[in-house]
């Protein structure tokens, strides 16, 4: 089964629902906001998706910004890095979808539908 980490008010993550829906692809829907994923599942996620770590920031989210993560991350650990997206989801790049042995995260539509199809 997919799990479909998202945002119901994002656009991004309504065009990689409506890609599934196009490709036939049932989902679990799981609001990041309020149900992030775990340190361990996230982890697993970032290695699944071949993306680096930075890559699962939101860097367009007012939190973000307001949190001046830019500025912290570089003395940062990847455990410390991982334990802080886990406890915050709107600071996660949305959405990020996974079906246990493969994830991605936000959306361009060419990767979405070959990882997806």
């Amino acid at each position: 089964m997919i799990t479909f980490y998202g945002y119901k008010k994002c656009d991004t993550c309504r065009k990689a629902e409506k890609a599934l829906a196009k490709l036939g692809k049932e989902y679990a829907f799981v609001d990041i906001t309020e149900a992030p994923p775990t340190a361990p599942a996230l982890k697993k996620m970032v290695q699944q998706s071949g993306a680096e770590l930075k890559k699962f920031f939101n860097t367009s989210g007012v939190q973000y910004k307001e949190l001046g993560i830019k500025d912290k991350v570089p003395g940062m650990s990847e455990t410390q890095i991982v334990a802080m997206l886990s406890g915050n989801g709107r600071l996660l790049k949305r959405p990020i979808v996974t079906d246990g042995s493969k994830s991605t995260v936000g959306f361009d539509e060419a990767v979405f539908s070959k990882a997806w199809k």
